[in-house]
């Protein structure tokens, strides 16, 4: 049965136990939501899928990419908290934030947040032009997203599914590597699917209040959300497919065994369902990945076998 949206937030400074008395700085930290970084991850699709994996400058610069783009995601977040703190307050979890519960200033979050939006550029472009140019692109359109198209139908959801692949994008270009147009068609349709099960869970949690919290929310419906849920599915299992066994796949790599793989999408995919059909989840994807075992074991194994397959090359062509 889904939960009623709470009529009220917390009192400020009465959300998670007391946050008001808490140091700001640690307050900061938890509105750039740290725990969100398994996001990011899509910026090491380059890297693998490069062939740069054992390439030790190609690694610093990677992770480098991907402190980056935790840093601006996390920026994006404090945006969206102090743009959303009236609505996040008659959210039954969000209203525990720091900035929705008044135990955080937006002042000093917005300030925060532009000082360290400004050091993350900084640092992109000294990762090269072409990487900050990208991650410049990621920023606006997160800020477009959050004053606009979050409230444009399924604008907003595509805004959503392309920040995954400017993730990815970013992490191909700053070790000077190309990607496979299969393997981004396949990671904008992987981000839509996330976008569409958190935007089914946020309207079966909210029930009859899930306008007073999103107003794009009416626009949907369950029965809508599956439905595009299914197409997304199927879509993106097609995808990974060809990508695995396209000619240019199968040259690049050397091997024509990538289809091994396919597996663990399909697992994985039908395990997310699941859990978000079956255990009501979906609403953050990154602490599904993290808290469900069977998930967060079909991840390793996928990138175990993918590393084994395209490095190792165990069973020829």
């Amino acid at each position: 049965m889904a939960r009623p949206i709470l009529s009220e937030g917390p009192a400020p400074g009465d959300a998670d136990g007391g946050a008001a008395s808490r140091p700001a700085p640690l307050l900061l930290f938890r509105s750039l939501r740290p725990e969100q970084w398994t996001k990011n991850l899509f910026v090491f699709a380059g890297l693998v899928f490069g062939l740069e994996l054992f390439n030790i400058t190609s690694v610093w610069r990677s992770a480098a990419a991907f402190a980056v783009f935790c840093a601006l995601s996390g920026v994006v977040y404090v945006v969206n908290d102090i743009l959303d703190r009236e609505a996040d307050r008659r959210h039954p979890l969000k209203a525990r934030r720091p900035i929705a519960s008044g135990a955080l200033p937006p002042g000093l979050a917005g300030s925060a947040a532009a000082l360290i939006a400004a050091v993350a550029l900084a640092a992109a472009f000294r990762l090269g032009i072409p990487f900050g140019a990208v991650a410049v692109a990621y920023l606006l359109l997160q800020f477009a997203y959050s004053g606009l198209l979050k409230h444009v139908v399924i604008l907003d959801v595509l805004s959503i599914a392309i920040g995954f692949v400017l993730r990815a994008v970013a992490g191909a270009v700053v070790i000077g590597v190309p990607i496979s147009h299969w393997l981004l068609v396949d990671m904008i349709l992987l981000a839509l699917f996330l976008a569409l099960s958190k935007r089914r869970h946020e309207l079966t949690l909210l029930a009859a209040g899930a306008t007073e919290h999103r107003r794009i929310l009416g626009e949907y419906s369950p029965y809508l959300l599956d439905q595009m849920i299914s197409v997304v599915t199927a879509s993106t299992l097609v995808a990974y497919i060809f990508y695995c066994i396209s000619p240019e796949t199968v040259q690049k790599f050397g091997t024509d065994t990538l289809g091994l793989t396919i597996p663990f999408p399909l697992y994985g995919i039908f395990r997310y369902l699941y859990l978000v059909h079956q255990r009501e989840g979906g609403g953050s994807p990154s602490e599904m990945l993290l808290n469900d075992r069977p998930l967060l074991v079909c991840v390793a194994l996928w990138v175990a076998a993918v590393v084994v397959i395209v490095y190792l090359k165990p069973f020829g062509v």
